[in-house]
């Protein structure tokens, strides 16, 4: 949906990954990060891998510099918020433009990951791990 934020062009989109949910906002700008109302790098605690993923549909489409990234993030760890904030962005980069959606599919970045943490089952200790066997 494209909305306009105090005549500015606003484009949005929502990412998921394992528990966490990113809400994007693409606004144009100077290619600042902001997460939760912190800057970007704070956030992901200076991961340089948490942060590239998170730009990454930027990068691919030469664009790092001409929209700011404003999240808002809840659930999970940094790996799994990182994550989805890179389909959040790429989702909001598709409603900009039809056009950008091949690069972006060709580099993975529009499917959504399914994987989630299996269940724990009654009789195991985690989802998979037993007790230790002992023949007697």
């Amino acid at each position: 949906m494209q909305a306009t934020d105090t005549g500015r062009a606003v484009y949005w989109g929502t990412g998921r990954r394992k528990c966490s949910v990113a809400r994007v906002r693409l606004v144009p700008g100077t290619g600042k990060l902001t997460i939760n109302g912190k800057e970007g790098d704070l956030y992901l605690q200076y991961n340089m891998g948490y942060l590239a993923a998170a730009k990454a549909p930027l990068d691919t489409l030469g664009l790092e510099n001409e929209y700011d990234i404003l999240v808002s993030v809840k659930g999970g760890g940094l790996t799994g918020q990182a994550e989805s904030i890179r389909l959040g962005v790429a989702r909001a980069l598709c409603e900009l433009s039809p056009d950008n959606r091949k690069p972006l599919k060709t580099e993975g970045y529009l499917t959504r990951d399914p994987r989630a943490t299996e269940r724990k089952k009654y009789g195991l200790r985690k989802a998979r791990k037993a007790p230790q066997y002992s023949k007697r």
